[in-house]
């Protein structure tokens, strides 16, 4: 009797075992061939580090997204980020909001792999603090962005950005002279891992 039961258990775990496995198979196949489709929404939430040199950097920017067809996307997004400087003791925090379109321009690996090229412009509020001086100022920004979506579900998707390609950043200091700075980068192949930028995405 304890022989019939335990190979009826053995039984029932190895079933609910490839059961489990089954389930996870077919929600990582249930990821290809992802399409996006007119109306589809999304949202995505960024972060990037910077540590281990002479600045901390701390960022994070969720997003939210209108799929205006299988390749166009709209949307709004908040940013937050803080820089520390350790070896001067200053710091700068910004608080923005934004616009962004977005390009979904490669499709790999039976589309679980998007690639896309991003524009946007955004608004912040910066606060910088040193030992003798604190200051607010405003900026306006405006960047191009590549980056790509990896689809682990139908409906989840991690995102990387690759490449910081152009880069405008306009600040008004309350006290003293307004600076503009513009930055280009052609270099699609530098080390993504310098400054990693990675996220998720829900689609909805």
């Amino acid at each position: 009797m304890k022989t019939k039961f335990s190979v009826i258990l053995a039984l029932f775990a190895f079933c609910f075992a490839n059961a489990q496995q089954d389930q996870v198979d077919s929600e990582m196949n249930s990821a290809k061939g992802v399409t996006f489709e007119k109306g589809d929404m999304f949202l995505e939430g960024s972060i990037k580090i910077s540590t281990g040199g002479d600045a901390d950097y701390y960022g994070f920017s969720p997003k939210f997204g209108y799929l205006l067809n299988d390749k166009f996307a709209v949307g709004a997004k908040l940013n937050y980020s803080s820089n520390k400087i350790e070896a001067t003791d200053e710091k700068t925090n910004v608080f923005g909001v934004g616009a962004f379109a977005r390009y979904y321009f490669l499709e790999l690996d039976k589309k679980r792999f998007k690639t896309y090229a991003e524009v946007g412009l955004g608004y912040g509020r910066n606060k910088y603090e040193s030992p003798t001086v604190s200051d607010t100022s405003n900026s306006i920004t405006a960047d191009l962005n590549v980056g790509l979506n990896y689809f682990v579900t139908k409906n989840i998707a991690v995102t990387f950005v690759l490449a910081n390609v152009l880069a405008y950043n306009s600040v008004s200091p309350e006290n003293g002279p307004s600076s503009d700075t513009f930055q280009l980068n052609i270099n699609l192949f530098e080390n993504i891992f310098d400054q990693p930028q990675f996220g998720l995405l829900y689609r909805f």
